[in-house]
């Protein structure tokens, strides 16, 4: 909370709303806070509810590294129908009577999803394909051959609930991961098909909903606080100047601490200066450099 100028430059942590668009969200925090300058980090579905990270201001320039941290989802997985969009909200385009699986048939194939898998993105999703979004061209009725990309599952725990042919998946993965294509994926390993019931974000890094408001209630967040998933480093008043210009420092000019980067810098006040990653002979570099006010 005491990067300069807070209410300009931070994050907002929001509760999402099912219904809401990620667009919808930033608009709207846009503003509230009476700023053009609010971007967000990993869109949500419509349908789908909890947390989604906001960057204002400069602190817009930051959303990549909040991208980069694992998130943790809570879905149900729903057997026997199959939908356009692979969850509620789509078309029913199969029926199939999923009586003969039971939760252990589930998890048993779920649990071959842990680590680096390769997935394929839904037709209505966001990623581009020769310049057009995949739901652009689904929204035109067409379905055209998507490439796998590599994904991150760290882990995966399947349960039964007290509705029948509906068990509750909690899924804890990186960047770029679809839930709806992961349920659909472990049903058909196990014989039938399944979409999307519900699904709620629960985290973020470690940022999580008890963290988040909602979009009436939004408060804005330092980025250092925002930031707090990466190691810190507060440097001494003597290295303000230099940083500020993108200096390139020895890597034991900082104590790093052991730890791996990107490094986010800070000064003695908390307020964040740049975030520093790797680079060659030793050495370490700004990614990213904070202007402060002056």
């Amino acid at each position: 909370m005491n990067d300069a100028s807070p209410l300009r430059n931070g994050f907002v942590v929001v509760d999402k709303e099912p219904g809401w668009t990620s667009h919808d969200v930033v608009a709207r925090t846009r503003k509230k806070l009476d700023t053009r300058k609010v971007g967000h980090s990993g869109t949500l579905d419509p349908p789908a509810t909890g947390l989604l990270i906001l960057g204002v201001g400069r602190a817009t320039r930051l959303l990549r590294f909040i991208t980069d941290l694992p998130k943790r989802y809570t879905a149900t997985m729903v057997l026997g129908r199959e939908t356009t969009t692979l969850d509620a909200e789509g078309q029913v385009t199969d029926v199939q009577d999923p009586s003969g699986i039971c939760l252990e048939d589930l998890q048993k194939v779920g649990s071959n999803y842990l680590g680096e898998i390769l997935q394929i993105p839904p037709m209505v999703s966001a990623v581009k394909v020769e310049g057009k979004r995949l739901y652009e061209i689904a929204r035109e009725g067409k379905e055209i051959e998507r490439q796998p990309r590599q994904v991150r599952i760290f882990d995966l725990t399947i349960e039964a609930t007290l509705e029948k042919d509906v068990y509750k998946i909690e899924v804890t993965c990186g960047s770029g991961t679809y839930i709806r294509s992961l349920v659909s994926d472990i049903a058909q390993g196990a014989g039938t098909i399944a979409h999307v019931g519900n699904l709620r974000r629960n985290s973020v890094g470690s940022l999580t909903e008890f963290d988040a408001n909602p979009i009436e209630e939004i408060k804005v967040i330092g980025m250092t606080d925002g930031l707090r998933d990466y190691p810190q480093i507060v440097v001494s008043q003597g290295d303000v100047s230099s940083i500020q210009v993108g200096k390139v420092f020895a890597k034991n000019h900082f104590d790093l601490k052991g730890l791996p980067g990107p490094w986010v810098l800070s000064d003695g006040q908390g307020r964040l200066l740049a975030v520093y990653k790797q680079h060659k002979g030793g050495t370490i570099k700004p990614d990213v450099v904070i202007p402060m006010d002056t």
